[in-house]
């Protein structure tokens, strides 16, 4: 008897982004498979008349045609984690879970053959639990997609930005260079990631109480304790405008949320002790920074206000109780 190709489910979450959603829509059903692969659009409450456009859209476009695509209206904005999970715990139209999950940004577009490549690399590699691709700019320049979990040797090194520390901690380093060929890594940036069913089966889905950040990272790191590989697959390629949706660009200052997912990804995974350690860590870099920028002349790199926000932040997150709870499980994800 002929196997039957694997079901694939494509996820697209549009904050705001009608129009770029649509255009990553787009890229996304020029490269999945004909049969057995669905996309969803999930609407994250953006309630600027998104779901609206995205729903004519879907119709004029005759994308609906055999529940090809089908657009989720959240009832709230419950952030990335939260408007992926919903499309996850929605699963094929026929109600049956996928055997693969694609999770792709409202701005990243799909080069042709990027979601072959990463079905087959998970089909190959049965530990597999994801696999992310290879993303670059618009000006063709690579972003750093595969990492090393954060640590407070980590969070030392990103901020002092000294050569010799560098060095000192190299394997410590969150963001090395990018492999040339695919390699396991601790994790991948959620631009275009795909997912293995039985793994978020076994470990649950995004952890909601991340509103926008490490949401990726938590899960990579449940999955790697629970055995599961992450792979970095740069044959599988696509393109990704960044901060579309999140106005990351524009911001002058870090939004108090980064703060929190930050936090709560160092108390949940390591504990409150090894928290408050990787922010004295932080901030002992930021210190070293500053005091090579006052001797060279050179201007600080960090945002504005950064270190009085990461301080202020930290000691009120020593006053709050420890957030260890992970609401990514529910009956949902069991009964699949």
């Amino acid at each position: 008897m002929m196997q039957q190709p694997p079901r694939l489910l494509v996820i697209i979450l549009n904050y705001r982004t009608a129009e770029m959603t649509l255009r990553a829509a787009e890229a996304a059903l020029a490269d999945m498979p004909q049969t057995h692969a669905e996309l969803v659009i999930v609407d994250n409450d953006s309630g600027d008349g998104s779901a609206a456009l995205l729903a004519q859209e879907i119709a004029a476009r005759g994308w609906g045609a055999g529940n090809r695509v089908r657009l989720i209206a959240s009832p709230r904005n419950g952030g990335f984690g939260a408007g992926n999970n919903l499309a996850m715990r929605a699963g094929m139209s026929d109600g049956a879970a996928p055997d693969f999950v694609h999770v792709v940004n409202s701005d990243a577009f799909l080069d042709r053959g990027c979601i072959g490549t990463l079905l087959d690399h998970l089909q190959n590699h049965p530990r597999a639990g994801m696999a992310g691709s290879h993303v670059r700019g618009e000006d063709d320049l690579p972003h750093a997609t595969a990492f090393r979990f954060p640590s407070a040797a980590g969070e030392l090194e990103a901020a002092a930005r000294l050569g010799p520390l560098t060095r000192l901690l190299s394997s410590a380093v969150v963001a090395p260079s990018l492999p040339e060929e695919a390699a396991e890594v601790d994790w991948v940036a959620g631009a275009s990631v795909m997912m293995r069913w039985d793994m978020l089966a076994e470990i649950g889905l995004f952890d909601e109480a991340y509103f926008l950040y490490y949401e990726e990272t938590d899960l990579c790191l449940r999955a790697a304790r629970a055995g599961w590989d992450c792979w970095y697959v740069p044959q599988a390629r696509c393109v990704h405008v960044g901060s579309v949706s999140t106005g990351m660009k524009e911001w002058r200052r870090m939004p108090r949320y980064w703060f929190d997912s930050r936090h709560r990804y160092f108390a949940k995974n390591h504990g409150r002790a090894y928290a408050a350690l990787a922010t004295c860590a932080r901030l002992a870099g930021g210190g070293l920074h500053r005091l090579r920028c006052l001797l060279t002349g050179r201007q600080p790199e960090d945002a504005p206000g950064f270190y009085r926000d990461l301080a202020a932040h930290a000691l009120t997150a020593r006053r709050a109780a420890p957030a260890v709870q992970d609401p990514s499980r529910s009956p949902a994800t069991e009964d699949r």
